[in-house]
């Protein structure tokens, strides 16, 4: 189980957004998010105003941004609301999961139900980032 701030790719990060809830870390193509222990993740409470952050710092809708989900914490996401992220007209070029256990694993299923954009899961932090730095430059070539 891995926290970004203590792999090689912490350096490499544009920025940090720090919340009361979680970190985000931007990098040119992708953000890293990290949520903190025992939250629940909401649209209303969480995910609009980092949304709007991330969405105004990139100066887009976020079709162009991979996210990815290091889920070193044990945390709760309300599935349903990726259907309120869309209905604002917000976008992901894809979504990856980093879990690093069973339940993780299972609850990352679910959540993928309701993600429409491209959708990977991952035992290591290590992986999912060589993974949205490969998406993020074979999508570019092919568009």
């Amino acid at each position: 189980m891995g926290r970004l701030k203590d792999s090689i790719f912490y350096r490499q990060a544009n920025s940090e957004l720090a919340y009361d809830f979680g970190s985000f870390y931007l990098f040119d193509t992708f953000v890293v998010s990290e949520i903190n222990e025992d939250v629940i993740f909401s649209w209303d409470e969480h995910g609009k105003k980092v949304t709007e952050d991330i969405a105004n710092l990139y100066e887009q809708n976020g079709k162009r941004i991979v996210l990815i989900s290091n889920r070193i914490n044990s945390y709760s996401v309300i599935p349903s609301d990726w259907l309120k992220f869309y209905k604002h007209s917000y976008k992901l070029k894809a979504y990856g999961i980093v879990s690093y256990t069973k339940t993780g694993f299972f609850n990352a299923v679910l959540e993928e139900l309701f993600v429409s954009a491209s959708f990977k899961r991952f035992t290591s932090l290590e992986n999912a980032i060589l993974w949205a730095k490969d998406f993020s430059k074979t999508q570019t070539m092919a568009s």
